[in-house]
Order: C-alpha cells, then sequence, then structure tokens
C-alpha cells in the first residue's frame, strides 16, 4: 500500500507528468523514426546479404550515378513543382467559395471533395487506370473522340502520363487541402472583411490584401506537406501502371527505384543510400522554402 502512494505520488507530481504525457511521443519517435533513420545511414555504407553485412564505403552512392537514378530524380521533381502548383491555388479558390455568404449546399460540397482522400489509392489508381486505358471505350478516348480526336494510348506517352497522374493526384487532395484553407479561412476576422466594404474594396482587392496574406501559414504548411508527398509519391504511379515499371521509365519515381532496388533486386544497400539522398533533398528543399518564407525567423523573434 505504502509503495502504491508513492508511486501515484510520482506519477502526479507536477515535475514528472509532463514527462509522463511526452514519453509516448518520444518512445514513438525513437523507435519507429529515429532507429530506423539511423539504420537505414548505417546501411547506406553496406552490402547486405541476408544476416551478413559488409562495409563498402561510397560504393553504394557511386552506383546511383546512374541515367535510371537521374530519370527517377527529374521525374519526382517535375511531379512534386507541378503538383504544388496546382494543388495550392486550386484548393484556396475552392475553399474561398465556399466560405462564402452567398454559397448554398456548403455542407454537401465540403463532402463531395473530400470523399476521394478517404478512397483507397488502389481502388483510386485502378479507377484512373481503367479510365485512361487504351482501348477506344476507354472514358478518356470517348471524350476526345466526342470533339473528333483519335483514341490515345495514355500511358505510354509521357505527356499523357502525366496528365493521368495529375488528375489522379487533382482528385485525391484537392479536397484535403481545400480543408486545410477553409480552417484558415475561418479564423480570419470578419471586422476586416467589413472594413474593406465600407472603404469601397472590390472582391478581389479583398482577396489580394486581406485573404492571401492571412493565409500565409496555411499556404506554408500546404507548401511544405506538397514537397514531401510529391517527393515521396509511388503508390499512384504503381498501381496506375500496374507494377513498376513503366515504358521508358517514363512513370519511375525515387520511392519506386528504391523499391525496384530493394525489393524486386534485393539490394538494401543501394536502396538505402537511395532513401537517404531523398531524405536529405526533401529537407534542403523544405528548410530553403521556410527560410524564404520567414518562418524560421519569426520563430527565431
Amino acid at each position: 500500500m505504502k509503495r502504491r502512494n508513492v508511486i501515484s505520488r510520482f506519477l502526479y507530481s507536477q515535475k514528472v507528468a509532463p514527462y509522463v504525457f511526452v514519453l509516448p511521443f518520444i518512445l514513438t519517435f525513437f523507435i519507429f523514426f529515429a532507429y530506423p533513420a539511423a539504420s537505414t545511414v548505417m546501411m547506406s555504407f553496406q552490402k547486405v546479404s541476408g544476416e551478413s553485412t559488409k562495409f563498402v564505403g561510397l560504393s553504394n552512392y557511386k552506383t546511383l550515378l546512374n541515367p535510371v537514378f537521374f530519370k527517377s530524380l527529374k521525374n519526382s521533381a517535375f511531379y512534386t513543382v507541378v503538383s504544388c502548383a496546382l494543388m495550392i491555388p486550386i484548393p484556396m479558390i475552392l475553399a474561398s467559395l465556399l466560405n462564402s455568404g452567398h454559397m448554398k449546399g456548403k455542407t454537401f460540397f465540403r463532402s463531395v471533395m473530400f470523399v476521394p482522400a478517404l478512397t483507397s489509392v488502389v481502388v483510386a489508381g485502378v479507377v484512373f487506370r481503367l479510365m485512361f486505358g487504351e482501348m477506344e471505350g476507354s472514358f478518356m478516348n470517348g471524350v476526345i473522340s466526342a470533339f473528333g480526336r483519335e483514341p490515345i494510348v495514355w500511358l505510354r506517352q509521357p505527356v499523357t502520363v502525366w496528365i493521368a497522374l495529375f488528375f489522379l493526384c487533382l482528385w485525391r487532395w484537392s479536397g484535403v487541402n481545400m480543408m486545410y484553407y477553409l480552417s484558415g479561412l475561418q479564423q480570419i476576422p470578419e471586422e476586416l472583411y467589413e472594413s474593406a466594404d465600407i472603404d469601397g474594396a472590390s472582391s478581389m482587392q479583398k482577396f489580394r490584401y486581406i485573404t492571401l496574406p492571412l493565409l500565409k501559414p496555411t499556404t506554408v504548411y500546404v507548401l511544405t506537406i506538397s514537397i514531401f508527398g510529391g517527393m515521396a509519391m509511388f503508390a499512384e504511379s504503381y498501381i496506375l501502371f500496374n507494377g513498376n515499371k513503366s515504358p521508358n521509365n517514363v512513370g519511375t519515381t525515387v520511392v519506386g527505384y528504391l523499391y525496384r532496388m530493394g525489393f524486386e533486386q534485393n539490394n538494401i544497400g543501394i536502396a538505402s543510400a537511395i532513401g537517404v539522398v531523398l531524405l536529405l533533398i526533401v529537407m534542403v528543399i523544405n528548410v530553403m522554402q521556410l527560410c524564404i518564407n520567414g518562418t524560421f525567423k519569426k520563430g527565431d523573434q
């Protein structure tokens, strides 16, 4: 009984309680992120064969200097840039429309826009693979045939492959980013818009001088997660091409190349090196954009 009282006083102590609440996060961080990351860095300098390992120095990183890796890096970078260019303004405009007082059926449209995010990426990929199929009766070929165009082999040409991937990206994630922006819009005081109305500001002026500046924190957050999601894109491409192989590697991403080396060719060392390079690239890009946006400077103040 005495021991139980001592334990209770220890756990409910004001000095100990914060550490008790933080402990689950600390354990999760070290077990599922810090330890795997450290192991990946270590394996990137090794040749892993089953349970045996052999130190090979920078050999795995030198192996990455090949055309397939550079093409996968170029594909991921291009996908990230274009997806960010699409996934920031379009959800922002949709959120502004839904936040407008003149909009009717707001709850319905919010639900409709968010449903694709709840759909399995496997289901979404299969549906879009059928939509962009090679047959004349596929949905997209039917659409262009209505305008007098010949059927297209969508998933074998670079331009049309990217069209399919960006359509899939917009369909799945526009609703999520729209919710982020909708949350940010609802934090803007209505008094600012009322004052602008009194001063005779137009809708475009209110959007430019009130909405955009006050949505900057939301935009920085959406940009950060979009960069990470774009560089880490794999499942969409894998399902769309029904495997990790695409014609002339047109749909191969960095994570797809990592999967190919690590799981298909069982070369864990090179796969680990790809993971380390990808982590460094994403960290550098996000740190740069956070510095440009002034996030770190504001945090330091």
